[in-house]
């Protein structure tokens, strides 16, 4: 019989390299994946579905329900040739759009609530296109609402705090603990927190030639969707990163190279406001996918009206 302690010394040794192993595989990135030529296609793609939210909400009156604008928001995406979702077409209204008393997933889902004058509303869709995929968010209002106007203009610094770390190489959750600080200065409440897995954001790959159907949805996420994720998480969590952007000890790495659908959520009271865009990360840089969207001109130009 062998000695039993000679076990325990290699069963030391094997744990000590695996441990070695991941600790330099964290070390070192994986080289940015994507050419110009895809980065055009996400642009191209991330501008289409702007373009189809702000065609949504200009429709948007008093009366409308959730789920008629999200039913809308996806026959405009449709109508642009959008066969697939990362997601489905979410809406929700007044203060739905801060998740107030959300328990559930099932919460996200667009309900019966209708709008009123006043009230905010956030859009969120993420159509693919020939694998390409964009997620973003949409925030408006009907009518007047000076907090949501004070909100929106703060979330321009959220989103300057946000690639200037990044480009730092700061960690995942430091960057997340960074922009939550800066929104507790604000007086605001973070609600990316109600999302699942508290997430701020999270990695977008391009979807190769799945064997699943286009179109099918499981819980609001399309199966491709859900075989890439699955596909992704066991990939970076074997490097010791994860694909997802929260504040837990998965987190605690820099960004991985390549895209960032990156969406803080604040709200108010029962005002609730997001952008949600991609966000490139390359091996010694960061910067915006593209400055030409909503949110960014909507910010500015309150900020030189004040």
């Amino acid at each position: 019989m062998s000695d039993p302690s000679t076990h325990e010394r290699a069963g030391v040794h094997t744990r000590t390299h695996a441990h070695e192993r991941t600790r330099r595989g964290a070390g070192r990135p994986p080289a940015f994946p994507f050419d110009e030529r895809d980065l055009d296609r996400f642009r191209e793609l991330q501008q289409l579905a702007y373009r189809c939210a702000e065609r949504t909400a200009a429709w948007l009156e008093p009366g409308v329900t959730e789920r008629e604008a999200a039913r809308r928001l996806r026959r405009e995406l449709v109508a642009e040739g959008v066969q697939d979702f990362f997601h489905v077409p979410f809406a929700w209204f007044g203060d739905r759009t801060a998740f107030r008393h959300f328990r559930t997933p099932l919460q996200f889902f667009a309900t019966g609530r209708r709008l009123t004058e006043g009230m905010s509303y956030v859009l969120d869709c993420a159509p693919v296109v020939d694998g390409y995929t964009a997620d973003i968010g949409y925030a408006g209002k009907v009518g007047d609402n000076p907090i949501w106007d004070r909100i929106a203009e703060d979330l321009l610094e959220y989103r300057e705090l946000i690639v200037r770390l990044v480009r730092e190489r700061r960690t995942l959750n430091e960057v997340y603990a960074a922009v939550d600080a800066k929104i507790a200065e604000h007086g605001y409440d973070n609600r990316h927190q109600v999302y699942p897995g508290r997430v701020i954001g999270h990695q977008v790959t391009r979807m190769r030639a799945p064997r699943l159907p286009a179109g099918v949805n499981l819980f609001g996420f399309g199966v491709r969707t859900l075989q890439t994720l699955g596909r992704e998480l066991v990939s970076e969590r074997l490097h010791g990163r994860s694909p997802l952007w929260a504040d837990g000890r998965a987190s605690r790495h820099a960004p991985t190279p390549g895209l960032w659908a990156v969406e803080p959520h604040v709200g108010f009271r029962d005002v609730g406001l997001k952008f949600e865009e991609l966000l490139v990360v390359t091996e010694d840089d960061a910067y915006w996918l593209d400055d030409d969207l909503p949110h960014v001109h909507r910010g500015r130009a309150l900020a030189a009206a004040r």
